[in-house]
């Protein structure tokens, strides 16, 4: 059976599962003679003449893609049922792309992250996007709740934030890293208008992005060494680990430690132990005024 011939045999049963009720329609009562809907329910559905409608169950025309996206409506195809229509149609490249749901943090990397008190630790998701953060994220990098949402990104933030990019000593090295590891999502995705505009954005903003965008190199280490001259504490020396979600939903949890005994992880402790009193201290001073 060739794919208009199976296309029109598609149609024929899909609508042969569908009621009235169900597309909004008025029920004729008992006297129908077909099961589900009439071929002239369906064109009135979705808005084409019935005779086009015929011709394609018949096999004998081949569907546009503005056809094909009012049938997706007018037969209620799920997400398989669209794809195996765009298939039969020879259109797979015409199907619109799926909105992808907003981000929505794990409960259980928030809990990580709640416990992880005197540990540094950041929630990734597409994009390498700012999900969530703790206390000690805060104290190390900078206040992301103060970040306009749409600019809490990580890569955005290391090429476009002076405080950001002043604290990494060995900028370069990690700036690459994370462009060569936003690379890769873009490879997974690179239709994602959020990417595009965040790419395009830091071409405009940032002339050394562009240069290394350009090289096409990509990094997929979920482990290194991170250098950092902090304004307060001086420079640590910090091991950046990453574990993504077994869920597949993208997350990754971004964790910083020092080596126990270490000037870095004294100086970790120090910083994020003063950072943590600061909401008590400026709680006191707004009691007092």
């Amino acid at each position: 059976m060739n794919s208009p011939a199976r296309l029109g045999a598609f149609l024929k049963a899909r609508r042969a599962q569908l009621t009235p009720q169900e597309c909004g329609l008025p029920d004729a009562g008992s006297g129908r003679r077909v099961a589900g809907l009439r071929r002239e329910e369906v064109a009135r559905l979705a808005a084409i003449s019935v005779d086009y409608y015929t011709r394609l169950e018949q096999g004998r025309v081949r569907a546009s893609a503005p056809v094909l996206a009012t049938l997706t409506r007018a037969l209620r195809l799920d997400e398989d049922q669209q794809s195996y229509l765009y298939e039969l149609a020879g259109r797979s490249d015409d199907r619109p792309r799926r909105r992808r749901p907003a981000q929505r943090l794990r409960p259980a990397m928030r809990r990580l992250l709640d416990q992880l008190t005197h540990t540094p630790a950041l929630v990734l998701g597409e994009r390498l996007d700012i999900l969530a953060w703790n206390q000690a994220a805060v104290a190390l990098y900078t206040d992301f709740s103060a970040v306009p949402p749409d600019r809490r990104n990580y890569v955005y933030l290391l090429f476009s934030d002076p405080a950001v990019r002043g604290m990494h000593r060995n900028w370069e090295h990690d700036a690459r890293d994370a462009l060569a590891a936003l690379r890769m999502e873009a490879a997974a995705d690179p239709d994602d208008p959020h990417l595009a505009r965040l790419v395009g954005e830091l071409i405009v903003q940032a002339p050394d992005f562009g240069t290394w965008w350009a090289e096409h190199r990509v990094v997929t280490a979920a482990y290194g060494t991170k250098q950092y001259r902090h304004p307060l504490v001086g420079d640590l020396t910090l091991d950046c680990d990453t574990w993504a979600s077994p869920d597949g939903s993208g997350q990754r949890l971004m964790v910083l430690t020092a080596e126990p005994g270490s000037a870095s992880h004294d100086a970790l402790r120090i910083l994020t132990s003063w950072t943590a009193q600061q909401p008590a201290r400026n709680t006191a001073k707004r009691r007092t005024a």
